[in-house]
C-alpha cells in the first residue's frame, strides 16, 4: 500500500468515525430531551476523535519502545576499580 493510499484510507476512516459520533451525540441529546445543535455535536466528536487518535498513537509508541528495549542485549555490568573481570573456565 502506498503512502497516498494509506493517507486517504486514514482520512476516510476518521471521517466516518467522526460522523458516526456526531450522529450518536445528536440522537442521544434528542432522546434525553437536551438537544444540542449539529455544530456542537461535531465539535465534541472532533475533540473525542483527536483525543482517541492521540491516545492510540501514544499506546503504539509505548509498546514499540517496550519491544525494542526487550530485544536489546543487556549492558555489561561495571567493575569496581582494581578488580579483574570474571573469567569462564571449562
Amino acid at each position: 500500500m502506498t503512502g497516498r493510499q494509506r493517507l486517504s484510507r486514514l482520512a476516510f476512516s476518521l471521517t466516518v468515525w467522526w460522523m458516526l459520533i456526531v450522529l450518536i451525540f445528536w440522537l442521544l441529546g434528542r432522546a434525553l430531551e437536551q438537544p444540542a445543535s449539529i455544530a456542537q455535536c461535531a465539535a465534541s466528536s472532533a475533540f473525542l476523535v483527536v483525543l482517541g487518535e492521540a491516545g492510540d498513537w501514544l499506546r503504539r509508541r509505548w509498546r514499540a519502545g517496550r519491544i525494542t528495549r526487550r530485544h536489546q542485549s543487556a549492558p555489561s555490568r561495571p567493575q569496581p576499580p582494581g578488580e579483574k573481570a570474571p573469567t569462564k573456565h571449562s
